[in-house]
């Protein structure tokens, strides 16, 4: 069956648009362009658009909570196959702002949970054996 539509972009509300993009940009990469409607998109080579867009009452989602202010959603990242590669990521997104959310021990799970510096959870994940990065 084909397909209704196509994703566009995915769309983060954050109380600081260029700054949130910058932040995914050293990430994943890409260059954050302001768009015509006062957000901030980010392209990233070989995935989604991201686009960030000013909330002036921004309250961020508080993870695990399932109740009020829960998580929406969150980015899954994958870092690569080994230990090494995921140390080198989890020290790069904690240099670039974020904050690690989920302390227990990543070995029993190949993932770890962070907010980025607005609040919003997004997790690095080791790639398993056979997986498609």
């Amino acid at each position: 069956m084909a397909p209704v539509v196509r994703v566009r972009s995915v769309v983060l509300d954050c109380p600081d648009p260029r700054a949130l993009a910058d932040f995914y940009a050293a990430v994943l990469g890409g260059t954050p362009e302001p768009d015509e409607d006062g957000w901030v998109v980010l392209r990233v080579p070989g995935g989604p658009r991201l686009a960030f867009q000013r909330v002036e009452e921004f309250t961020p989602p508080e993870w695990p909570r399932g109740d009020r202010n829960a998580q929406q959603f969150h980015l899954d990242l994958n870092v690569g196959a080994t230990w090494e590669e995921f140390d080198a990521a989890h020290e790069r997104v904690l240099a670039l702002g974020a904050r690690l959310l989920d302390l227990e021990d990543r070995e029993k799970k190949d993932f770890q949970v962070y907010a980025d510096p607005a609040g919003h959870p997004f997790c690095l994940c080791r790639i398993e054996d056979g997986e498609t990065p």
